[in-house]
């Protein structure tokens, strides 16, 4: 695994560890088809969470935030449709949300959670 693989990687654990510690209940991690990859599945209550983890080093190409364009919010609603035919959805609420997980050099990865993006 590369060291850009193993960022994305840690940035994922990170996320899934913050998003179950807001409740949610984590369904699949790197769950992929045809046309991509969700980084995270979750539920929240009666809603399903499809969830987007940018994870950098620094803000210095930008912030992670600003790597979600609008041709990636595009995929994502396609992933979210492929997810839901491939398991039979059943929510009542459908979101996606951004995850965004910055590493200092030093202490502890900065988590930002941005919901319903699309």
């Amino acid at each position: 695994m590369g060291a850009t693989s193993a960022v994305g990687a840690y940035g994922e654990r990170v996320a899934e560890s913050y998003l179950q510690g807001l409740g949610m209940t984590v369904l699949a991690r790197g769950w992929r088809c045809q046309i991509g990859e969700i980084d995270i599945v979750a539920v929240d209550g009666p809603c399903l969470v499809v969830c987007e983890v940018k994870t950098r080093r620094s803000t210095q190409a930008g912030t992670p935030f600003e790597a979600v364009t609008p041709a990636k919010r595009a995929r994502l609603r396609r992933l979210t449709a492929a997810w839901l035919a491939e398991t039979g959805g059943g929510y009542s609420d459908v979101r996606i949300d951004v995850v965004a997980v910055t590493i200092p050099l030093r202490g502890r990865p900065l988590v930002e959670h941005l919901p319903g993006v699309v």
